[in-house]
């Protein structure tokens, strides 16, 4: 049976860095969730959301979890922010992924992380009170569909890659 975890989290959580990190270590391939929806449209995510709006996003991002979870063979995934809005795609989290991790941390540690970037549409404006705002909107819909919860605030990346393998290997067999 094929592995598949499936990392999801708030922007700046870690899905990304961690989750290639994960890959590598399993040996397993890594797949973003936003590279995908970038790659099939043809233009940035930005782009997405500044021409075809939010909604044509999420349809793309919830197409391309789709895709993912239908293929074979072992896999790492770090799965968009916004991913758990639907329930159609936790469902399908739920039922075609081994494990689902929950990369949490605090707003002040989010806000650190992805104050340096300008990719993200959803922090457009004041950053820190837009993702508190989305924090505590999509807090429960993590919890709701991870198998484990680990806080990234203040630990390194190479802690965070450890603490989700020893996740994976005490409760799955990985």
């Amino acid at each position: 049976m094929p592995r598949v975890i499936v990392l999801v989290g708030m922007m700046g959580s870690g899905k990304t860095t961690v989750g290639k990190r994960v890959a590598v270590q399993l040996g397993m391939p890594f797949v973003d969730t936003d590279d995908l929806v970038e790659a099939r449209a043809g233009k940035p995510v930005r782009d997405i959301f500044a021409q075809d709006g939010e909604a044509a996003f999420r349809v793309a991002e919830s197409a391309v979890l789709t895709d993912v979870l239908a293929t074979e063979g072992d896999l790492v995934i770090a799965a968009a922010g916004g991913t758990v809005l639907s329930d159609d795609n936790r469902s399908l989290m739920k039922h075609k992924a081994q494990a689902v991790v929950w990369l949490d941390a605090d707003v002040a540690t989010l806000g650190d992380r992805t104050g340096r970037s300008s990719h993200r549409p959803l922090l457009d404006g004041d950053a820190t009170a837009r993702l508190a705002t989305l924090s505590e909107a999509r807090r429960h819909l993590y919890e709701s569909v991870a198998t484990v919860r680990i806080d990234t605030a203040g630990k390194p990346i190479n802690e965070v890659v450890q603490l989700v393998v020893g996740s994976l290997t005490t409760r799955h067999g990985t």
